[in-house]
């Protein structure tokens, strides 16, 4: 069975030999700690990760949905460990100069208010921009034809980038306050969105869509169920309608913290599959299958922070999760990237016992395998920063 058999016939309660073997990621500083602990040097992000530890292949096709132009880029001040900088959403924050895995001090957001919007904002979201598809997108298309693994296309954020954009603060204010501007914004993306991915969906056999949000605490959501309800249920439907109609069924948001309270809004959106589900902040997978049934796909929700407690709790952890998994619809992996708190010992013995526990067969080593990752990359021309016309 190929990694796409097996993931299209997981996601929808299908026999397979066994599920897919995925994980989330890590963060930088795991990468430096565990060099120090005997992973290869070589392994020094993501995608190499994934490779090196053999897990089962998906991708997105390579299509920019960000803001074109970028603003420019620059550096405002420094010491010895800090930089203050202004990135490429135009957002000023103080961060660590060795790119120490942290949230940025966040000091001031470009989007307060309309006119922001409609001079540097509302021009930038534009799906005829030239630039958002590669330049071999053709010789790209030829290439996924032959794929024997899962391929996906972002749908991006209805309400995480604008977040990005004003601050929390303001984005949650602003529902109350100006209402309108926030439905207007919120309908522009949803026509960018539409826009800009309508190619790539009409012209690829797609097997899943993926929206990224991060718009919860550990306490619950950013907005309450009926702002969610009133602002982004009719948006993500016009979305999710028009992938459904193209034979794309799986669709899932990527949202950290407890969603408790807004995933079933999702699924009646038809976002129906919910990622990465952080056990430690309340949202656990047993509890979304009882609540929602089948109806509802589920990836992630191993508890990070078990497997820093030890092998015991590691195998506790996988155990527990064992008929769900039989159930299908589920792809059990780490519930956000493994901090570094984790050992590279406790980490390799976590992937032994979850693979041993749902029948997933050890990989090659990594250097019979190096091979099987040499296809075409995506050819982007430049696009340049432009600063921004306000002051």
């Amino acid at each position: 069975m190929t990694d796409r058999e097996r993931w299209v016939r997981t996601m929808h309660y299908e026999p397979v030999d066994h599920i897919p073997d995925e994980e989330f990621g890590y963060w930088s500083d795991t990468f430096r700690t565990w060099h120090e602990q005997g992973l290869p040097e070589f392994v020094n992000d993501n995608t190499i990760a994934d490779r090196y530890f053999g897990f089962s292949r998906r991708e997105s096709v390579p299509v920019r949905l960000g803001l074109m132009p970028a603003f420019e880029t620059k550096v405002l001040e420094e010491d010895e460990r800090h930089k203050v900088l202004v990135d490429g959403s135009g957002v000023v924050q103080e961060v660590f100069k060795d790119g120490s895995s942290s949230i940025p001090h966040y000091i001031d957001f470009p989007l307060k208010g309309r006119r922001e919007w409609e001079e540097l904002f509302r021009p930038r979201l534009d799906p005829g921009t030239p630039g958002r598809y590669p330049e071999n997108w053709e010789e790209l298309k030829e290439h996924w034809k032959e794929r024997d693994y899962p391929l996906g296309i972002s749908v991006g954020s209805l309400f995480g980038w604008i977040r990005n954009w004003m601050g929390f603060e303001r984005i949650c204010t602003m529902m109350y306050d100006d209402p309108e501007l926030m439905h207007d914004i919120i309908d522009h993306l949803a026509d960018f969105i539409l826009g800009t991915v309508e190619r790539a969906v009409k012209e690829v056999d797609l097997d899943f869509a993926a929206f990224w949000e991060d718009m919860a605490f550990r306490s619950g959501p950013m907005i309450s169920p009926s702002m969610f309800e009133e602002f982004l249920v009719p948006r993500y439907r016009r979305i999710t309608s028009f992938l459904n109609e193209h034979g794309i069924d799986i669709v899932y948001v990527d949202c950290d913290g407890n969603i408790n309270a807004i995933a079933g809004l999702w699924l009646e959106a038809g976002v129906n599959t919910m990622f990465p589900i952080e056990v430690r902040a309340g949202t656990d997978p047993i509890e979304l299958r009882e609540r929602f049934g089948k109806d509802m796909r589920l990836m992630g929700g191993v508890d990070k922070t078990k497997l820093i407690e030890g092998k015991e709790a590691i195998r506790k952890e996988v155990s527990r999760l064992e008929k769900l998994v039989a159930d299908g619809g589920y792809i059990p992996h780490v519930d956000h990237r493994v901090p570094p708190d984790v050992t590279y010992e406790n980490y390799l013995y976590y992937l032994k016992v979850k693979r041993e526990a749902f029948g997933i067969p050890e990989p090659e080593p990594y250097e019979a395998r190096k091979h099987l990752y040499e296809y075409p990359e995506p050819i982007f021309l430049p696009v340049e920063e432009t600063p921004p016309p306000l002051t």
